[in-house]
């Protein structure tokens, strides 16, 4: 597993922009990322998979976009090293019911 760079761009309350690099970088075994936010990702450059607790896979390429609704689990399975991946990701808050 590779290291990856996380650059944030901009954040506030609600929202937070990075700018992630990785190259041949992965999640470790039986990690999962269940975060309380939403993720809406678009892979720049590279190729990438992007694993499901449920056991189902995303494979992006350059120029695919995913959302990832907040507590979904997933994974980094893979990301290639040449080119190494670009990835534009926002997080955002989940909205709360106000009824």
């Amino acid at each position: 597993m590779s290291s990856e760079k996380t650059e944030i761009l901009m954040e506030n309350d609600n929202v937070r922009i990075e700018r992630i690099t990785s190259a041949g970088h992965s999640s470790p075994e039986g990690f999962w990322y269940d975060q309380s936010e939403d993720e809406w990702v678009a892979l720049l450059i590279g190729h990438a998979v992007i694993g499901y607790s449920d056991g189902t896979e995303k494979v992006l390429g350059a120029g695919d976009t995913l959302f990832i609704p907040a507590g979904r689990k997933h994974r980094v399975s893979y990301t290639s090293s040449d080119p190494e991946c670009v990835w534009f990701c926002v997080f955002a808050k989940k909205a709360k019911n106000n009824e």
